[in-house]
């Protein structure tokens, strides 16, 4: 692993069939597709981070949605308007992460600045949820991800699931926080090398309900870029 690459962790990842059921799911969205998308030629495979390789921040989302990014082939790209990746991106744009507001398509040479996007699982998961085996036959490549960003000190988990997810990442890379750390929007905690921060997932769940904001997102932004350029 000495040798390994961003490159290399991509086309693993998008060659991957580790897990029968999801690898079944996103296979057969992809095929079938829905009507404002039958237009579309979809990736229908598993979904590789995205961003700067020198970002000193990395956020952390739960999978691809099934005709978001597992149509588009980038992470948080394509969802319909209302969708997560919607008000991530707009945030990101309103706190300097991104040059533009919206994510329309993998080939649109958005280029992000000190942000790289991932997910802790890389296939679109039926009901938007994973197992516990097949999130635990993902972790590696998160594991790789990060050990390969070298100038990472800040990791956002996007929800609950991404943050127990990525204590798990930080645990096998030996950084280690007892007590464990609660999840919380606004959380903050010190593992290791890496400060873990909060953030509630930007669903429609949480959005429609106003659970979350886009100026609640972007204050976990800017406390992320606040940690960066103290380190």
């Amino acid at each position: 692993m000495s040798h390994d690459r961003l490159g290399d962790l991509t086309a693993d990842i998008a060659t991957c069939r580790r897990c029968p059921r999801l690898t079944e799911w996103r296979e057969e969205v992809a095929r079938m597709r829905v009507a404002r998308h039958q237009g579309s030629v979809y990736w229908g495979r598993p979904v590789p981070g995205f961003g700067d390789p020198a970002a000193r921040l990395l956020l952390v989302g739960l999978a691809p949605a099934a005709h978001g990014a597992n149509r588009t082939g980038r992470v948080f790209t394509g969802d319909n308007p209302g969708g997560s990746g919607e008000l991530l991106f707009e945030a990101l744009h309103n706190t300097g992460y991104s040059p533009r507001p919206r994510s329309v398509d993998a080939a649109d040479g958005l280029v992000l600045a000190d942000a790289y996007i991932t997910a802790v699982n890389r296939c679109a998961p039926p009901g938007n949820k994973p197992t516990t085996v097949e999130r635990d036959r993902c972790l590696p490549f998160l594991v790789r991800e990060l050990r390969l960003l070298t100038s990472a000190v800040v990791v956002l988990a996007l929800g609950g699931y991404a943050w127990t997810a990525a204590l798990r990442v930080l645990a096998q890379l030996g950084h280690v926080s007892t007590p464990t750390p609660r999840f919380g929007h606004g959380a903050e905690a010190q593992v290791g090398a890496y400060t873990l921060l909060g953030c509630y997932h930007p669903s429609q769940q949480n959005t429609f309900t106003g659970r979350l904001t886009l100026a609640m997102v972007e204050e976990v932004l800017r406390r992320a870029r606040e940690i960066c350029l103290g380190r």
